[in-house]
């Protein structure tokens, strides 16, 4: 299963002894991370043996796998070289860059875009291939350069016809509206079926074939902001439904790349907006404190220039990272500052389009979560009522994930009859939508009611679950 054979690998020997990493725990950290992708690996602690004392380079997606196995003992991002394996396909590293040159930020970009095409034809996936894990502190460098410069003196481009085939395209507004016009259609679809539905994932086709050629392209600098802005915007998208459906490494790369796009857009706002995507990413993989630190570097930026719903959402958003990190009184502080700020808002302020769906109703449901999360049912179930108050066809998955939380707080409160009737109602939303998040969460759900395994309740729950859960095994 090895490719090549040089001299020992005493970098890769070297990291796995500051790792506190046996031969044998390797060989079952990557196995394990390549089923989780679903790859067949039989490696064990000969395989490593052979890597390290003998240099050998295992084939395809391993060497990936095996930076991550470490990165996830250490904390930390693995780079190959740092393990020896430099010379493995690059192709992993792909969007994890958050270059200062606009240039090199449109090649960055664009590289990432090209990539999931050809993973897609390749059979598979392409994130079978970028097989790193995710890594909280991968987003440092992208926080930090934001903050400190969240725009670009220039964005304004001429193109060489060696770029590409044929003339290079000269950009106008219409191409930009165009890319505008995706990038609702595509939220729309999201809200509704979730990221896994088959129209949702045209956004990293929109990204390929139509906002990467115009990045490429000529335009001035005011149509360039515009550009980037809604390049930005698909980008995040592409993203948010990455983590909807489980792929956090893909959601991760789209991430870093939006918040670059929307430097180059001098947008603070939705360069806020995509901090506060990657917040919520931290704070469901249960890093709460990096979940607070993305929140806070999206409302320090914003502060005189965000909308006041704009705001809310930003403080709500730092209010479920606290209720993560165990930390109630600032949850409640955030909780109570984003409705304040969400009090001010009015009809005619210029809130972004993004915002559309941010309401009273998905605040009480994210306020829930946060309760939930403080293990506070009777908080849970005050703001469940809320968020369930007006239910709507528009926002399909957030009325499954609320009434997920509502079945979690009437069990904690001891309601269990209660609680399987909301799971039921959970189950068949979720059955109607393509989210793994969604599943997750009636899993969590069935977890919890375990200890009531044998109630007639709970077995019909968990059988009307089975489907669902075995879509996603």
């Amino acid at each position: 299963m090895s490719r090549e054979q040089r001299g020992p690998n005493e970098k890769l020997g070297a990291v796995l002894a500051l790792a506190g990493i046996s031969n044998a725990g390797l060989a079952r950290r990557v196995n394990d991370l390549g089923a989780q992708r679903g790859l067949t690996l039989r490696y064990d602690k000969t395989s490593v043996a052979r890597w390290v004392s003998k240099g050998m380079v295992p084939q395809g997606a391993a060497p990936h796998l095996i930076a991550a196995a470490i990165g996830q003992k250490l904390g930390r991002p693995v780079p190959l070289h740092e393990i020896g394996l430099a010379d493995a396909d690059p192709a992993p590293e792909v969007g994890l860059a958050f270059p200062r040159d606009v240039g090199q930020a449109v090649r960055s970009a664009t590289e990432l875009y090209r990539l999931d095409l050809a993973g897609r034809r390749a059979g598979g996936g392409i994130w079978q291939s970028l097989a790193g894990s995710f890594a909280v502190s991968a987003y440092a460098t992208p926080a930090s350069r934001w903050l400190i410069t969240p725009a670009d003196s220039s964005v304004a481009r001429e193109a060489s016809p060696a770029e590409g085939s044929g003339a290079p395209l000269k950009v106008g507004h219409s191409d930009v509206q165009k890319l505008r016009e995706a990038a609702e259609d595509a939220r729309r679809w999201d809200s509704k079926y979730g990221g896994g539905d088959w129209r949702s994932s045209m956004v990293p086709e929109c990204l390929r074939v139509e906002a990467a050629p115009l990045l490429l392209g000529s335009y001035s600098d005011e149509v360039g902001r515009a550009l980037f802005g809604a390049s930005a915007e698909l980008t995040r998208l592409a993203g948010w439904m990455a983590f909807d459906t489980g792929q956090q490494e893909a959601a991760q790369r789209y991430y870093i790349q939006a918040l670059r796009l929307a430097r180059a857009a001098a947008d603070v706002p939705l360069g806020g907006y995509v901090l506060a995507s990657m917040s919520l990413q931290a704070t469901y993989r249960g890093f709460g404190d990096e979940g607070v630190d993305l929140a806070q570097a999206a409302l320090e930026r914003n502060r005189g220039l965000a909308t006041a719903r704009t705001m809310s959402f930003f403080r709500l958003v730092e209010a479920r990272a606290h209720a993560r990190a165990g930390d109630a009184p600032a949850a409640g502080a955030a909780l109570k500052a984003a409705e304040s700020w969400l009090e001010r808002a009015r009809p005619g302020d210029s809130d972004p389009t993004w915002l559309g769906f941010y309401s009273y109703d998905r605040f009480a449901a994210d306020a829930a979560e946060c309760y939930r999360d403080l293990k506070a049912p009777r908080q849970v179930r005050r703001f469940t009522e809320q968020a369930l108050s007006k239910p709507t066809e528009e926002f399909v998955r957030s009325h499954g994930l609320r009434l997920v939380v509502s079945a979690v707080a009437e069990l904690e409160s001891g309601n269990l009859d209660a609680a399987c009737e909301q799971g039921v109602r959970a189950v068949e939303v979720a059955g109607r939508i393509s989210s793994a998040r969604t599943t997750e969460y009636v899993r969590d759900l069935l977890h919890r009611l375990e200890p009531y395994g044998d109630e007639p309740r709970v077995a019909e729950l968990r059988e009307r679950a089975r489907p669902l859960l075995m879509t996603t095994a």
